[in-house]
């Protein structure tokens, strides 16, 4: 699904984010990307959903290499991916509906499938009786909900997932980790960079650990 190889960024020519990374994640893996603050667990994930781009190496989505693929072809590329932040990135004057839907408007899908997809993905997260709020009149742990139904309602092969929990305390943030648990076991590729080891114990899933850009344990796969 997603391999790296020897894969460099390095920020204003001076900064080096990340160093020699090589990685190989496979399709349908729960993945946990963890290391210290400025590790370089957040610029990998930007790399992977190509917000980024490496200052050397090679990335490979199902057998294509993302650096080689067509400009206009990469919006059709992140369609098949979902991305979760930390601090949720809402539209606070949208409702929550309208927040979920944004993606499918963008791709052009029709009001009869958005308003399916839209309440089918709200009612997975239990949210659907939210569906007119906005979303500073959720709780915390309720907004992260509408971001991850926001990142699932394009049916992404592969969910990336920055520091989601950060924003939440122990009891919403296994709930949350619980919901990226069974998305993966419907087969989506999950990768999720947290700093949280009470989570990453918690849950029996591969650990990628990095330290000042460097993977220095690349764990197991499934």
């Amino acid at each position: 699904m997603i391999q790296l190889y020897h894969v460099h960024k390095k920020y204003d020519g001076a900064v080096q984010a990340l160093t020699d990374v090589n990685l190989k994640i496979e399709k349908g893996e729960f993945v946990f990307i963890t290391g210290s603050s400025g590790a370089g667990k957040s610029t990998l994930l930007k790399i992977m959903f190509g917000s980024e781009v490496p200052s050397d190496g090679h990335i490979i989505l199902d057998g294509r290499n993302y650096l080689k693929i067509p400009p206009e072809q990469i919006p059709l590329i992140r369609r098949r991916m979902g991305f979760v932040f930390q601090d949720f990135k809402l539209i606070n004057t949208k409702s929550v509906f309208d927040n979920v839907a944004l993606a499918l408007k963008v791709m052009g899908v029709g009001p009869a499938l958005i308003k399916k997809r839209v309440n089918k993905v709200l009612a997975y997260v239990q949210l659907q009786h939210r569906a007119n709020f906005k979303p500073l009149t959720l709780s915390g742990g309720e907004q992260q909900r509408v971001a991850i139904a926001r990142a699932l309602v394009k049916d992404p092969a592969i969910l990336l997932a920055d520091e989601p929990t950060g924003n939440l305390d122990p009891e919403l943030a296994v709930q949350v980790m619980e919901l990226f648990k069974e998305v993966s076991l419907r087969g989506t590729t999950v990768i999720v960079a947290t700093h949280d080891h009470s989570l990453i114990q918690r849950f029996n899933s591969r650990v990628i650990e990095f330290s000042e850009g460097k993977v220095i344990s690349a764990g197991e796969s499934a």
